[in-house]
């Protein structure tokens, strides 16, 4: 009993993790659409913050709840009688634990950039505008680049704004951590 207990403690953990993780990224996504009609009328605003909050809803959850069945589909594929579809049954079952990896990697490097943005824009807003026209400079640098300007211009500042994202979540956790430490 007290195993399942364990498990139960460990998936209600992971469970609050995500719900965070999901309120975060819901909460940058709104943010980053409210930033688009920030001059609009109010109506127009509210209306946009609706439509992309259905949006979000119906493709994330979407994708998510196929994400979490992906193992029952694959189990239940994987008993048929037909080869081909036993085949892919158990192609999804061991695919699995490779695509949760790449979720998480994929979900922290979309963390950091789109925080790090937030952060980087919020500098800009508030007066303190070296960063922002140090990662403006360096895009405009690399937009020269023939054929691909454009691709390697946005990569740039996305991925300043990742590091920028990166350095200040590591000094959050630090401080978190030593904070945690000193209670203890």
């Amino acid at each position: 009993e007290a195993l399942a207990l364990s498990s139960a403690e460990m998936e209600a953990r992971k469970v609050a993790g995500a719900i965070r993780t999901d309120l975060i990224l819901s909460g940058e996504i709104m943010a980053i659409a409210l930033a688009t009609v920030a001059e609009r009328p109010l109506a127009i605003q509210a209306g946009a913050l609706v439509i992309v909050a259905l949006a979000l809803t119906i493709a994330v959850y979407g994708v998510v709840g196929l994400i979490v069945k992906m193992d029952d589909i694959g189990v239940h594929l994987a008993e048929r009688s037909s080869e081909v579809t036993s085949a892919l049954g158990r192609g999804l079952v061991k695919a699995m634990p490779h695509l949760l990896k790449a979720l998480s990697f994929i979900g922290t490097v979309a963390m950091l950039w789109v925080g790090g943005g937030i952060i980087v824009h919020g500098l800009e807003a508030f007066g303190s505008s070296a960063i922002p026209h140090i990662l403006e400079m360096l895009s405009h640098v690399t937009e020269r680049i023939p054929g691909i300007g454009a691709v390697t211009g946005w990569l740039t500042f996305a991925l300043g704004a990742a590091v920028v994202g990166l350095v200040i979540g590591g000094a959050i956790v630090a401080i978190t951590h030593a904070m945690m430490k000193r209670k203890h």
